[in-house]
């Protein structure tokens, strides 16, 4: 539970400076395009970050399960390859760096089906 929650609230705390990093300091020094690549990164790391804080609470209220578990790890698994793909890609402009980001994509789909199923089992 506690893990969780301190994970969920360090990446929530990123995103929010990456976000203010990405409007204050790369503006006008990336290509729009790159802006918006930024952004979406930003944007999918804080709702994964709320997701896991969520699964933080859940931990202290329901039987432990390796379902919630297994959703809190992909969801950080997610912010690292979804996000992070996006941060380096914007960074960098090296476009291969894209073909991470799906990974990341099923790793967030992966972790709301187990908080899906973990959910209809325990509440």
């Amino acid at each position: 539970m506690k893990v969780f929650i301190i994970i969920g609230a360090i990446n929530a705390f990123l995103a929010v400076a990456l976000g203010a990093f990405g409007a204050h300091g790369l503006e006008g020094k990336v290509e729009p395009k790159y802006l918006e690549t930024w952004k979406t990164g930003v944007t999918y790391q804080m709702f994964h970050a709320t997701g896991i804080l969520i699964i933080g609470v859940l931990l202290g209220k329901l039987p432990a399960t390796s379902l919630l578990n297994w959703s809190g790890w992909l969801m950080l698994i997610g912010i690292i390859l979804f996000s992070g793909s996006l941060y380096a890609l914007t960074l960098t402009k090296i476009s291969i760096l894209g073909a991470i980001t799906p990974l990341g994509g099923v790793s967030f789909l992966a972790a709301w089906v187990l908080l899906i199923i973990a959910a209809v089992k325990y509440l």
